[in-house]
């Protein structure tokens, strides 16, 4: 199968661009900066085929339709996220407009199956961990979370655009090249007790797990699917894990958690996996940080 994807070297992509190539698909890979290229080709050192990279930005609508235009693809891969100088409205400026981009594109090039990546903490409130039929929190009252879920709205209204499409609804990522990994964001806030012990919960994605089920989305029916581990948790359980997790040397003093008298955001429940279950996908790291 011929394959275009953007977001290449990210997190995910730069692992997910290996596996498919391995399982003998033709990858061309959209690269903005030459140098962040050079990830794709070590990632697939090893594998049968290769990869194909190009020079593209998804901003540039003209350049984008000719490289994917000339790549010929039957699937258009996006795993474009921008979130290297922790600048979230750049993230949101990308699920909106560089998803535009990239599906125009792609329809102009007369592709069938879109697959995108999203997120399973913009549902709205509920008691329970979400499924897939929660609705998205488009009420909030917080301005930096609607602009979130608004945009994460936005991606996912332009990729069902395409006659095949599936959203990925990815967990909170750990592991390599994310935040939450030794020497990431989110373990320095973990381990000098900036994270505070309270009922928020969170479900979570090892970044390991969220490539396969990119390489699954494939071949599963349209619509988006909760890719998430099996065991959504307080941060009153994770942060103590998380910290546990990251601990190299034996013996350290566990750090003072920051307090948390507020009760739960009520946003902050978690999704459920059953959908991506039945469809074949189940998690290798079914609890955060636990191996």
């Amino acid at each position: 199968m011929r394959i275009f994807i953007a977001g290449a070297t990210g997190a995910v992509g730069r692992r997910l661009v290996p596996l498919l190539v391995t399982r003998g698909h033709e990858v061309t890979a959209l690269s903005r900066r030459s140098p962040a290229a050079r990830a794709i080709p070590e990632a697939a050192t090893g594998t049968a085929g290769g990869v194909r990279i190009v020079a593209g930005d998804v901003y540039d609508a003209v350049r984008l339709r000719e490289v994917v235009a000339a790549a010929r693809p039957e699937v258009v891969i996006h795993q474009l996220t921008d979130l290297s100088s922790r600048d979230f409205p750049a993230n949101n400026r990308i699920r909106r407009e560089g998803t535009r981009n990239l599906v125009d594109a792609a329809l102009a090039a007369g592709v069938r199956r879109v697959i995108s990546q999203s997120i399973a903490w913009a549902y709205e409130p509920g008691a329970a961990p979400a499924d897939e039929s929660s609705s998205l929190d488009l009420h909030a009252t917080d301005d930096t979370r609607r602009a979130t879920v608004e945009a994460v709205h936005t991606l996912e209204t332009i990729t069902a655009e395409a006659p095949e499409w599936v959203v990925l609804r990815y967990g909170m990522l750990y592991g390599p090249d994310t935040w939450y990994t030794q020497g990431g964001l989110m373990a320095d806030l973990a381990t000098t007790g900036q994270l505070p012990l309270g009922p928020d919960v969170t479900s979570f994605l090892h970044v390991d797990d969220a490539v396969v089920a990119g390489a699954a989305a494939l071949t599963w029916p349209s619509g988006p699917v909760n890719i998430v581990d099996d065991t959504p948790v307080p941060a009153s359980t994770w942060v103590p894990a998380f910290t546990n997790w990251l601990s190299t040397t034996p013996g350290d003093a566990a750090p003072t958690y920051a307090a948390a008298d507020s009760p739960r955001t009520p946003w902050a429940r978690g999704a459920t996996n059953t959908r991506a279950r039945g469809l074949g996908w189940s998690p290798t790291h079914p609890a955060c940080f636990s191996d």
